[in-house]
């Protein structure tokens, strides 16, 4: 079963610790040890497994379920139990959790509301709406293909007139891009493990398949646009502003572990943002998620007023493992290294870029 734990006594203090976003409790995600360590512990009706992906420690269950089934394919990744990719979605998931970004933002309940209800995941959440793209979708795919055992039958639970997938047919109905591409990746896994290929083409190999996924994801998540408007302007141009800079990260095939993923969320902003919020002059942010406010904006500016070639000039420079590799290490200055100078970020890329 779930464990019980005082779950406003946990998040105060780790809240208390720091004005920046929490990720980690011990080193792992926020209330990692709560959740489910397999498939028995969670609910179970008529023989089907129904977790309920509206309870935090649910959604975060199926992510220690998929890491915990995937990471025996996960060997070119590195010796480390945190290497693998997927373990950027917990602490995303975390991320939301503490920064309030799963509450109700209408106010209209007391989901998610740290004093009330903290382990709710709203519906209404635009950002517990686009998570559900990157949690239900991939377990159901992994339950599909095989990683939990065979012919385990799994439905989400789903809150009366609210209208989500919740099955593996039911979701590759309506999102079967997504669901493809997930699809794609738990079998790449095998293919990689029985694979005669070096340990760092298996790696890319396998990079490659799970930001192809990720990004899949992320499109089918415009379902979620109109609770958008539950949000203020910033908060909304925060969040298209994070959608765009996935499309960076996911060109150079970022191995998202759990190191190098609390290393770019952690200066994310650690609430949401209201009205008048406005970087890199908000005051009761720290210097870092202002600053990472920022580049996220310039970012997306330089992308519209170029019509969207920037996207399409860095996903042409990350053609090869090299150009990848340095991309990564520029994306690291340009987010992480104040002293970075923005400016020179497009005639580094047209220089990459003509190496392919």
């Amino acid at each position: 079963m779930l464990r019980p734990v005082s779950v406003l006594a946990v998040l105060g203090a780790l809240l208390a610790l720091s004005h920046c976003a929490v990720l980690l409790e011990n080193g792992m995600p926020i209330l990692w040890q709560q959740t489910a360590s397999q498939l028995t512990d969670l609910p179970v009706q008529n023989g089907v497994l129904t977790p309920n992906p509206w309870h935090y420690l649910h959604r975060m269950s199926l992510y220690r379920l998929v890491i915990a089934a995937t990471d025996p394919f996960m060997g070119s990744m590195g010796t480390n139990a945190t290497d693998s990719p997927i373990w950027g979605l917990p602490l995303q998931l975390a991320w939301e959790l503490t920064s309030g970004r799963l509450a109700d933002p209408t106010g209209n309940t007391n989901c998610g509301q740290p004093t009330a209800d903290p382990m709710c995941i709203s519906t209404q959440s635009w950002w517990a709406c686009v998570n559900y793209f990157f949690s239900v979708i991939p377990f159901l795919s992994a339950a599909q293909q095989g990683f939990f055992g065979e012919g385990i039958q799994v439905q989400m639970q789903v809150p009366e007139g609210v209208d989500y997938c919740t099955t593996y047919a039911s979701c590759a109905t309506h999102f079967a891009e997504p669901m493809a591409k997930w699809d794609a990746f738990y079998q790449g896994l095998k293919e990689a493990s029985d694979s005669p290929a070096s340990e760092p083409e298996k790696k890319d190999f396998i990079l490659g398949l799970y930001w192809a996924a990720h990004q899949s994801s992320m499109y089918a998540s415009a379902a979620c646009k109109a609770r958008q408007s539950f949000y203020s302007s910033s908060e909304v141009s925060f969040a298209n502003n994070w959608q765009n800079s996935a499309e960076f990260v996911a060109a150079t095939y970022f191995q998202s572990n759990i190191q190098r993923s609390a290393m770019f969320m952690t200066p994310l902003p650690s609430r949401v943002l209201q009205e008048g919020d406005n970087a890199p002059n908000i005051a009761d942010l720290s210097y870092d998620e202002n600053h990472t406010l920022s580049v996220f904006s310039w970012m997306n500016t330089m992308n519209k007023l170029l019509i969207g070639s920037l996207v399409r000039l860095w996903r042409g420079a990350m053609c090869s493992v090299t150009t990848r590799e340095k991309g990564r290490e520029l994306l690291e200055q340009v987010l992480l290294n104040p002293t970075f100078v923005s400016t020179t970020f497009i005639g580094i890329i047209t220089e990459m870029s003509s190496s392919c």
